[in-house]
């Protein structure tokens, strides 16, 4: 009798354990599947601008931007506070280009349009990569021809070399005998907010409708 209570004892204890182990099994797969799908909360809270965010950048927003110096049209020095004191696009380009800037800096100045006509007021921003030929008076004449709020910006080449890698940025001078050469440059456009800085970025590819739909979320939720 002892031996047959002791068997059914162990069988219990074993249907126990298997329930256990089966319920526990449970609650770990449910917490995987949570965590596989559910965005750890710190960041998506943390990050006011979750929804509006096309691209993601390795090391984080923080890592692009920061503190700059350059010369604006009239030839006084502004500090980054000065240049971004609205929503900005900013594109790094020179005037001497022969087709890609007159595009990009074009398609931005449509983008600066549609949000216009939403009550959204935005600048966009040129800021030149060719600081020997591009002038303060040059860019002046190169900011009339694409938009009435187009700001222009040159400096001299280590300021240039320092807003260029602040916002990782590439451009190289091309081997030249005359003053016709060509500078290689990246296309990027950046969405610059005041008080927070760069935000998001904009491809070439990206059309004047998409940006300036992005655009208009960054703001408004700021």
């Amino acid at each position: 009798m002892y031996n047959k209570v002791l068997r059914q004892f162990k069988n219990m204890t074993n249907m126990k354990n298997i329930v256990y182990l089966s319920a526990a099994s449970l609650l770990i797969l449910i917490s995987l599947t949570y965590l596989a799908t559910t965005p750890i909360w710190p960041f998506n809270k943390e990050d006011m601008f979750a929804q509006c965010r096309n691209s993601k950048v390795t090391g984080g927003t923080a890592s692009i931007g920061g503190t700059l110096e350059l010369v604006a049209a009239d030839g006084n020095t502004v500090s980054d506070v000065e240049i971004f004191s609205q929503p900005s696009l900013v594109y790094f380009g020179y005037t001497f280009c022969p087709d890609v800037c007159p595009l990009h800096v074009s398609r931005n100045a449509d983008a600066v349009d549609l949000l216009e006509k939403r009550g959204i007021q935005t600048v966009p921003v040129f800021i030149s990569v060719d600081p020997s030929r591009d002038t303060p008076e040059v860019l002046q004449e190169f900011a009339e021809m694409i938009h009435p709020r187009m700001v222009t910006y040159t400096g001299s080449e280590e300021q240039v070399r320092s807003a260029s890698k602040a916002y990782r940025t590439y451009y190289k001078k091309q081997e030249s005998n005359d003053e016709y050469y060509l500078v290689d440059h990246s296309t990027i456009t950046y969405l610059v907010l005041p008080k927070y800085g760069f935000v998001e970025f904009f491809r070439a590819d990206t059309s004047p409708e998409i940006m300036a739909e992005t655009t208009a979320c960054f703001v408004e939720n700021s």
